[in-house]
């Protein structure tokens, strides 16, 4: 099996609005310039560092901003430019939540299950409704589209609709998921943050916005076997400190799992019962509050590293620069590296825009398993290669502005420049039609 990091391109309307909630990056920057051209940049640099240790790696599109047809349902009337002068009156917070690119977080995008696992040996993967928040839960029609493009041969791929229902489903995607492999097997951390119905003692200070009941029925839809799925409950205490998702405090990969104390309700308890299923080889690494107070991870994103399986076998943390720059953060990745375990080797990651939004490298991708028969049956052209990463260069530099303010997502030609830039990319991936105003 072969894990393709998809990583989602970041878009021409990176900004900082500060619109996420409990995501205490998101709201320190509100308001401040953004460099959408640098945030492109930065995020293709990532691939092609991921791509050189000989892990592969793909892209997904961003989506189309301002989303004009969600601004028409909120019932803005007239042209395209009407609707955006309309929206963008008064504190301009419609168009705000219209123009964000949070969809370059493909962690958030769906949660995937290898053919391996599931009962039907097909590759499932859900879209996340992401429902907590207005201005990601308009991603997932686009979402599914997407994916749907890529993952077309439905005798290996199976793309489930988004989650149904309202806040009592609702689904965060890979960024709570975590699935654990040893010679035993697999274990899936399907974790959540608070349930819809019968759940108390919730977090107090920062919304929880994945519930159990989601969760569930991921596990369920992708045909997984009862016994290996495991349900644990974000900590309240991390939630309160700024861990939103679980990547934020806990990464794991194959037999390698690291949490932080605050990442889990009874953590001990977890631990014991993924040695139970998948023995002794399950390595653990545990951060103290001590080691590794909770504002640092939070900060500086240790946790939220990309681990990767490369070509020889051995594991590599790919870790943000600002990490490296917090004392505590980066003595934490030191002692994974140097504890004896299977992470071997430890690199740094430039992704200062995407961090200054609450999104590290982990963040920007999700992770995919596949054989080497669906990797070959991925449709398009989404799998990086040295021609497309040049290509797709060029076409940051073409299209994308070196500097964003908040206000600037009034200018109705940045629309008119994301529409051009999406309908070249498009034809660059060979993936057709995906936006709307491509279908008009």
């Amino acid at each position: 099996m072969i894990e393709v990091q998809f990583d989602g391109l970041v878009g021409p309307t990176h900004n900082y609005a500060g619109l996420s909630a409990g995501n205490l990056a998101s709201t320190t920057h509100a308001g401040q310039v953004s460099d959408p051209r640098a945030a492109a940049r930065e995020g293709l640099a990532k691939m092609r560092f991921v791509r050189g240790l000989g892990v592969p790696q793909a892209v997904l599109p961003p989506h189309a901003r301002p989303s004009l047809g969600t601004l028409r349902r909120l019932g803005f009337h007239g042209s395209d430019e009407e609707v955006i002068a309309a929206a963008g009156a008064g504190d301009g917070l419609y168009l705000r939540l219209c123009s964000s690119a949070s969809a370059m977080w493909a962690a958030n995008a769906a949660t995937v299950t290898p053919s391996c696992d599931s009962a039907d040996a097909r590759v499932h993967l859900t879209p996340a409704n992401l429902q907590p928040m207005f201005h990601r839960a308009i991603e997932a029609d686009t979402t599914t589209r997407v994916l749907r493009a890529v993952f077309a041969d439905a005798a290996r791929f199976v793309v489930h609709d988004p989650l149904p229902g309202g806040g009592q489903l609702g689904d965060e995607g890979a960024a709570n998921h975590t699935r654990l492999e040893t010679s035993r097997g697999a274990a899936h951390l399907f974790s959540w943050g608070r349930a819809a119905w019968g759940a108390s003692g919730g977090p107090t200070r920062h919304p929880a916005r994945h519930t159990r009941e989601a969760s569930e029925a991921v596990a369920r839809l992708h045909r997984l076997e009862a016994a290996r799925c495991f349900f644990p409950r974000q900590h309240p205490d991390g939630i309160d400190a700024g861990a939103f998702h679980t990547d934020v405090l806990a990464m794991g990969n194959g037999r390698f799992f690291a949490l932080h104390e605050l990442a889990f309700l009874d953590d001990s308890r977890l631990v014991d019962d993924l040695r139970r299923v998948l023995g002794d080889e399950l390595f653990v690494v545990r951060a103290t509050s001590r080691e590794l107070p909770a504002g640092s991870a939070v900060a500086s994103y240790p946790f939220n590293s990309q681990v990767l399986t490369l070509p020889d076998g051995s594991m590599a943390v790919v870790a943000p620069e600002d990490a490296r720059e917090d004392a505590s953060s980066r003595a934490f990745l030191e002692r994974v590296v140097q504890s004896g375990g299977p992470v071997s080797a430890l690199h740094y990651v430039g992704v200062r825009q995407s961090m200054r939004n609450g999104g590290g490298p982990a963040c920007l991708r999700l992770r995919v398993p596949l054989t080497e028969p669906e990797v070959s049956a991925l449709s398009g052209g989404v799998l990086l290669d040295e021609a497309l990463d040049l290509a797709l260069g060029a076409w940051i530099d073409r299209n994308y502005r070196d500097r964003l303010s908040p206000g600037d997502l009034a200018d109705p030609k940045l629309a008119r420049e994301g529409m051009q830039a999406l309908d070249e990319l498009t034809q660059l991936l060979r993936i057709g039609a995906l936006y709307d105003f491509q279908r008009v």
